[in-house]
């Protein structure tokens, strides 16, 4: 089978400039969907509904920061990016899963998503639900698969295993998502937001830092910054969210704009305002980047991206 090659990155100076930047995550992002396109079934596989449906959903956008977050991890650690794309396309396939799910009339009722109609709106609700449950199921088909692009330390990929499905289960995106329902028109206190937000979008976040960490070898305390980054980061691209979500458009994020307003969610500027949300995501990402001293010059990817989620646009 062929294996993937992929050069880790090199850069000069102790930061990256915005093109660099815009580079490095356009570079992880083809390796990324190169390797999607591996571990998916295809298109006209029986039956072919389903898997046109999956790949509908993974192909039809997005930044691919997940994965990507996998890989800077792991090079941050002193490893391969070709020992971490598999996990990483997993956990494309698990933060997917759960967008398809989130997307359903019974949950968020959402029509579009990164700009494109959402995978029930084109192939019925029923066939979302099985398409999330293929993309869930396939995430640890590949985990758990003999080794497709370099040999994993089977205690490692014992690990990474245990590590992912803790972050999307009922204590990590599934329970996080819970709370979103259960505070959906009603007041909520700062505790239980961050709570919430921790573990809908944090933990599968966090994941792919610790992910990238355990498939380095990664020491106690390069994990130790590795998930305090995670932690940091993870918390500040929902603030960033829930400010965009009322300050974007369709055309920027891929989905209405206002939605979270309209439908009476708990957000961080409905509770703290949009100033002093904006305030603490740049505080996070500050306490972030200072996690990362421990690797010098190999997490100033790691440090790029925590300015770009701060930064974002969409």
């Amino acid at each position: 089978m062929k294996r993937f090659k992929v050069q880790g990155a090199r850069f000069k100076g102790n930061a990256l400039t915005p093109e660099e930047l815009r580079h490095y995550l356009e570079e992880r992002r083809v390796f990324v969907d190169e390797a999607l396109e591996r571990y998916l079934p295809g298109a006209g596989d029986p039956p072919k509904e389903i898997h046109e449906a999956v790949r509908y959903s993974i192909f039809v956008g997005g930044k691919r920061l997940r994965p990507i977050l996998v890989l800077a991890a792991t090079e941050a650690a002193g490893g391969q990016i070709e020992q971490a794309l598999g996990a990483a396309a997993a956990i494309e396939f698990i933060h997917t899963y759960s967008l398809i799910h989130d997307d359903l009339p019974a949950m968020d009722d959402d029509d579009f998503r990164r700009g494109r109609p959402t995978c029930h709106k084109v192939y019925g609700e029923a066939m979302a639900i099985l398409a999330g449950d293929a993309l869930l199921t396939q995430a640890f088909i590949l985990l758990s698969a003999e080794p497709v692009s370099v040999d994993i330390d089977p205690e490692a990929r014992l690990k990474v295993i245990q590590e992912i499905a803790q972050a999307a289960g009922s204590k990590g995106m599934v329970g996080g998502q819970v709370v979103d329902m259960l505070y959906e028109d009603r007041e909520v206190d700062l505790p239980t937001l961050t709570y919430l937000h921790e573990h809908k979008t944090g933990a599968l976040i966090r994941g792919c830092l610790r992910v990238g960490g355990i498939l380095a070898s990664a020491g106690p305390e390069q994990m130790e910054a590795l998930t305090r980054y995670g932690e940091r980061i993870g918390l500040a691209f929902q603030v960033v969210d829930d400010i965009l979500d009322l300050e974007g458009s369709l055309e920027a994020l891929g989905k209405q704009a206002g939605s979270d307003l309209r439908k009476k969610k708990a957000t961080f500027p409905a509770l703290l305002g949009i100033e002093e949300s904006r305030r603490w995501a740049h505080r996070l990402v500050s306490e972030a980047k200072q996690s990362l001293v421990i690797f010098g010059e190999r997490g100033i990817a790691l440090g790029a991206i925590a300015d770009f989620v701060v930064m974002r646009r969409r």
